[in-house]
């Protein structure tokens, strides 16, 4: 698991790379069919994850690759879940709220997580048997700068979370880009049991970050995500002591289901 764990991160560090060198050109977007846009970055970030991690001989379901057809892939033990960039809408806009998302699957269940911020520089992971972790940019700047950024470094620098955080209002994190009316109304019911409640908005799966770090109480998130949107920000939160509900189930989140397509669920 230490060697999954290690190697995880290393890829999402190299991914980061390859987008920040798009990052910094006039890039081009591209649209799927959905009308999602997509840039060299996301194609870069894919191929290098993928060729960092292919020596594990486990299958992969990534955003940016053709999804093998589920009889084949309901056979799978193990698989990585991979959104390379997470978050395109942000980074066309140039916010800097974007991540890169690494997640491997073992029957279903989330057991590593990887999700790097290449701009805003935080690194978050997970793995079964090890716990939650976070190392902030102005630690991962300094090894970087000294040119000993590795895992043995990052394990050494990175906090184990969550971490405690004192805050006066029940704090609810949302998505810049999708707020939809059914997360108003619930925001609305949050209201009459805790009074006036503090948003945090923010971009790609930092919103999962900041509930498993503690800065915020919950994320609900009402509308369509795809497994690799959650599988990395799941593990990251399973072990902070945290869950992911479905809300249509009312049970923790699966993976690689036959259908790929989430659906509402709420991060507390």
């Amino acid at each position: 698991m230490k060697e999954l764990l290690s190697q995880s991160i290393l890829a999402a560090l190299a991914a980061g790379k390859e987008i920040l060198e798009v990052y910094e050109t006039k890039f081009e977007v591209e649209y799927k069919d959905d009308r999602s846009p997509l840039t060299l970055a996301d194609k870069k970030a894919n191929d290098k994850i993928i060729e960092l991690l292919s020596h594990f001989n486990i299958p992969f379901l990534t955003e940016e690759t053709v999804e093998t057809e589920y009889a084949i892939r309901k056979n799978w033990t193990r698989l990585w879940i991979v959104d390379p960039l997470d978050g395109t809408k942000e980074f066309v806009k140039r916010n800097g709220e974007f991540t890169v998302n690494i997640a491997l699957i073992e029957s279903g269940k989330p057991i590593l997580g990887v999700i790097y911020s290449p701009v805003l520089k935080d690194l978050y992971y997970a793995a079964k048997g090890i716990g939650s972790f976070k190392l902030d940019k102005h630690d991962l700047i300094a090894l970087e700068n000294s040119n000993s950024l590795n895992f043995e470094t990052i394990e050494k620098k990175a906090v184990k979370l969550p971490v405690a955080h004192t805050r006066e209002k029940y704090t609810v994190v949302a998505s810049r880009s999708h707020l939809s009316t059914e997360t108003y109304a619930h925001i609305e019911e949050l209201k009459k049991n805790y009074g006036e409640i503090e948003m945090i908005n923010t971009g790609s799966s930092i919103k999962i970050c900041l509930v498993a770090e503690g800065k915020a109480d919950e994320y609900p998130r009402y509308g369509p995500t795809m497994e690799w949107d959650t599988a990395a920000g799941n593990a990251i939160v399973e072990f902070a002591g945290k869950k992911i509900i479905d809300l249509d189930t009312g049970d923790a989140m699966k993976y690689n289901r036959e259908h790929i397509r989430n659906g509402s669920f709420i991060v507390k």
